[in-house]
């Protein structure tokens, strides 16, 4: 039942992508170009995401999900080192390639050797963010 829930999630998940032009790379840079050729289409993208995952937190607080386990839990409104520097150089490989992971996966059957590209330099930056992390998390006078 869990990869069956998990299946028909992915699947609308891509579709969507690929509807709202999350696919798109220049559509996702003239998001993030306010100062030319500004595309504002992506703010309702954006809140079609947002919202919905805001009804959920507040309906499964405390609750068990079909597939098991635990919905996750909203994120700590903190703001901290690893934050920061994180959306730092989210925003730029997301502004420099115009895709994050999502839309990165979904445009491997059709981005070419620039998509592998960019999805090998993603994961290699996950597997690193557990030790840069780390660094970023030890005391300044440790040595």
């Amino acid at each position: 039942m869990r990869i069956i829930i998990s299946l028909i999630a992915g699947s609308l998940f891509g579709a969507g992508l690929l509807i709202s032009g999350m696919t798109d790379t220049t559509k996702v840079q003239g998001w993030l170009d306010v100062f030319g050729d500004w595309d504002p289409t992506l703010a309702f993208v954006m809140g079609g995401a947002i919202l919905p995952m805001l009804v959920a937190w507040r309906l499964t607080a405390g609750h068990t999900p079909l597939t098991g386990g635990q919905f996750p839990a909203p994120p700590k409104p903190e703001l901290d080192r690893r934050l920061i520097i994180g959306s730092a150089l989210f925003g730029m490989g997301w502004g420099l390639a115009g895709l994050c992971p999502g839309p990165a996966m979904a445009s491997l059957t059709y981005g070419g050797f620039g998509g592998v590209v960019f999805l090998a330099a993603m994961i290699t930056g996950m597997l690193m963010a557990p030790a840069l992390g780390a660094q970023l998390d030890r005391p300044a006078n440790a040595a």
